[in-house]
């Protein structure tokens, strides 16, 4: 029933995926190129919207196996004012504040019903602060986890396969409790079908419908994931970190040059590849091949001594380091050469 689940997930994530590409199409809503765009005509954007069809219809399937529980109502409770507000600012723009907003509610729902874990553990260390501060530190993450997706949403094909590949990661770790495991291949599997028509070149985006839903769906898994003991909190960030770690050092870099954040850019790394002559395609591949060697390192990771584990996380830190730094350099090579 699982993989018939996963599978209309697919197709039916495909199919309105395709009907939205129509000009015909009532969601043919279009992206219309601004200041953070690398695409140069306007795009649909209502591929969220497909991606929630085709996981509400494998959902029905696979409800004989795993009738709805706890976890996925409040799941739902929490993502349908996310999705609702997230489409009316794909449709007609919506003031970021409200938006945060509506962020923080549905962290506060996940939270509130007891989706995180009573402890923060990290190679084998535990910390457990003060209630209300391990919940202030959750809540952060669930907001920052739903923006992020949003801020690396701004290529074809890079939201789209850290999707596939997290979630079916996460349901290789998660592969003890079948609910999770599950659910989480119903997300790859509805995210595939989009992709289809959002490699490069794109047909279509994923809106911020879509870019949200699914950072919220990565936060929740986590949470789920580390309060029952699945795999840490740590661990899920290790296979998004190639979101984690861009979004992050770029924000952090925009606020100590005075930057308004909330401004769109193009300052990304993955941004940054694209506009020294890498593409969309080759910049996506790359980007699958790290977002791969992550997972694959988490994997391994959490069979491993704590002191490999400590060790493995340096050595992405010094991964990213080198990798921010080429970046940087290419850009300046390329710099050169244009101005020669």
């Amino acid at each position: 029933m699982t993989v018939l689940a996963v599978l209309a997930a697919f197709a039916v994530a495909a199919g309105l995926t395709r009907q939205f590409c129509d000009p015909a199409s009532r969601l043919h809503i279009l992206d219309h190129p601004n200041e953070r765009s690398l695409h140069s005509r306007p795009i649909p954007r209502s591929g969220g919207v497909a991606i929630l069809g085709g996981i509400l219809v494998g959902g029905m399937l696979a409800y004989t196996l795993y009738p709805v529980s706890g976890e996925i109502g409040i799941l739902l409770i929490s993502a349908a004012p996310v999705i609702l507000i997230s489409f009316l600012d794909d449709r007609f723009g919506i003031n970021p504040g409200i938006r945060m907003l509506v962020h923080f509610l549905a962290a506060i729902v996940l939270l509130g019903a007891g989706y995180g874990p009573d402890s923060l553990e990290m190679s084998g260390t535990a910390w457990i602060p003060p209630p209300g501060v391990l919940v202030s530190v959750l809540i952060l993450f669930v907001v920052w986890m739903i923006n992020l997706y949003n801020f690396m949403d701004g290529i074809d094909g890079l939201a789209g396969g850290m999707a596939v590949i997290g979630f079916v990661t996460f349901a290789i770790l998660g592969r003890d409790n079948g609910l999770f495991a599950s659910a989480s291949l119903l997300i790859a599997g509805a995210v595939g079908g989009f992709l289809l028509f959002n490699f490069p070149p794109a047909r279509i985006f994923l809106g911020d419908t879509g870019s949200s839903f699914l950072g919220l769906l990565v936060a929740a898994f986590s949470l789920w994931a580390s309060r029952d003991g699945l795999f840490s909190l740590w661990v899920a960030v290790l296979i998004f970190s190639p979101f984690v770690v861009d979004a992050s050092v770029t924000l952090l870099r925009r606020l100590a040059h005075g930057e308004r954040i909330w401004r769109p850019h193009k300052t990304h790394y993955y941004q940054r590849l694209v506009q020294v002559g890498w593409g969309h395609r080759r910049t996506v591949l790359a980007e699958y091949v790290l977002m791969l060697s992550c997972s694959l390192s988490a994997l391994v990771a959490v069979h491993m001594p704590v002191g490999i584990q400590t060790s493995l996380l340096v050595t992405w830190l010094l991964i990213y380091v080198f990798l921010m730094v080429g970046i940087q350099r290419l850009e300046r090579h390329c710099a050169k050469v244009t101005a020669s």
